[in-house]
């Protein structure tokens, strides 16, 4: 049996898994997406991307990857069992909530068979695998990870917006307990991924992913945490900011409203959650991003507490600039936060379903404020075409850009 003669169940098809599906399904093998969302089964079964990205849409129109892709709600035998459901952040405990992934295993227990490969891409705090995972097939069954049955993290490297190039191109880590477990998961990414496969252990590669993103979430700590300390000094934080990058060794970023998204805003918490003594950096940079939202609405209310009754227009509902993804979006809770406190507030964003408008123009008449919270591309230049127009609308002219 050459590699893809083989049946592949991919569990969870979101941003992470159906991409996978739709890439693995293009290099021959029989792919089973599973979702317990019927309509998303019926959606991919029906050949309908719900993600709005042209080259995963123009992937899944080829008539290869349509024969070889079938949906359905609930697992079924296979060689390859991919788990890509989502790991989201108990926001009360700070640690990842993880029954999505022990609902996912515990779904193909059933049907796991002496020599199978188990690749959990979802994101995991350190030891997951070893010390959840594992005890839960072997209590459920006679197979012993690493003899019979083999067992890898690979974690996903994608941006939501780009995901097709990301997940061809970039780099991925492959980590297993065993050689062999290793060997079969680079085998089945080789069939897609273009960019180099790193081989190492599982608990390693657990730790990789979320270093990553923390990384990235302590450098935006430091920026907003300069940016504040050049309020205190009442200078321009940018202008301090970009001077200092003057420097050949320093690349600062540049202030925000927040961190949010699937992956920034919460996987350091795992960090924190396995090793609370040595992760002290990891846990005051998550205060200081996490209190943006509030520092960003207090900004908002001081702009207009001259005006009665002001009237607020809101842009921007996304995690980020020219995505559509609202997950953890520090934006949202800006909006939350303000209508708390009994602010008249029209939120919209172009690329989220059901925030859409027509025009900032008509938007933006009889309001006291326009707060640019995600400066889309396609926002900002619709402002500069129209902002003498949206001016003479508004009955207090105030246009501030926040990001």
């Amino acid at each position: 049996m050459t590699d893809t003669d083989k049946t592949i169940v991919v569990v969870g098809t979101g941003y992470v898994g159906l991409p996978a599906a739709l890439l693995l399904a293009k290099a021959g093998y029989d792919v089973v997406g599973v979702d317990i969302n019927e309509n998303i089964v019926r959606a991919i079964n029906e050949g309908v991307m719900r993600i709005k990205e042209d080259d995963l849409q123009a992937l899944m129109d080829e008539p290869g990857v349509r024969a070889n892709l079938r949906a359905q709600s609930t697992p079924c035998e296979g060689d390859i069992f991919i788990i890509a459901v989502p790991t989201p952040l108990d926001h009360r405990k700070k640690i990842a909530e993880m029954s999505y992934v022990d609902d996912a295993v515990e779904s193909i227990i059933p049907f796991l068979r002496p020599g199978n490969l188990v690749i959990i891409e979802s994101t995991i705090p350190p030891l997951t695998c070893r010390e959840r995972v594992t005890p839960m097939i072997e209590k459920a069954t006679d197979l012993v990870i690493g003899e019979t049955l083999h067992l890898a993290h690979c974690p996903e490297r994608i941006l939501p917006g780009d995901i097709f190039y990301e997940i061809i191109h970039n780099d991925r880590i492959i980590g297993a307990m065993n050689e062999e477990a290793r060997d079969m998961a680079a085998d089945m990414y080789a069939t897609f991924v273009k960019g180099e496969l790193f081989k190492t252990d599982d608990v390693t590669a657990e730790l990789v992913k979320l270093m990553e993103n923390t990384y990235r979430d302590i450098n935006i700590a430091l920026a907003n945490e300069f940016d504040a300390v050049a309020e205190t000094l009442k200078i321009d934080g940018r202008e301090a900011i970009t001077l200092a990058n003057k420097h050949p060794r320093v690349n600062i970023l540049y202030p925000g409203i927040g961190v949010g998204g699937h992956c920034i805003a919460i996987d350091p918490w795992f960090i924190k959650e396995v090793d609370p003594s040595n992760s002290r950096m990891i846990f005051t940079s998550r205060l200081i991003n996490d209190g943006m939202p509030a520092r960003i609405a207090s900004k908002i209310r001081k702009a207009v507490r001259e005006i009665d009754n002001p009237k607020l227009v809101v842009l921007g509902a996304a995690y980020k600039p020219n995505v559509d993804d609202p997950r953890e979006s520090p934006a949202i809770e800006i909006v939350r936060l303000l209508v708390e406190d009994g602010y008249d507030v029209a939120h919209y964003d172009r690329l989220i379903d059901g925030m859409e408008y027509e025009s900032l123009v008509e938007i933006c008449k009889g309001a006291d404020m326009l707060a640019i919270l995600v400066p889309h591309d396609e926002t900002m230049a619709e402002l500069e075409r129209t902002r003498a127009e949206v001016e003479q609308v508004m009955r207090t002219p105030l246009i501030v850009r926040y990001q």
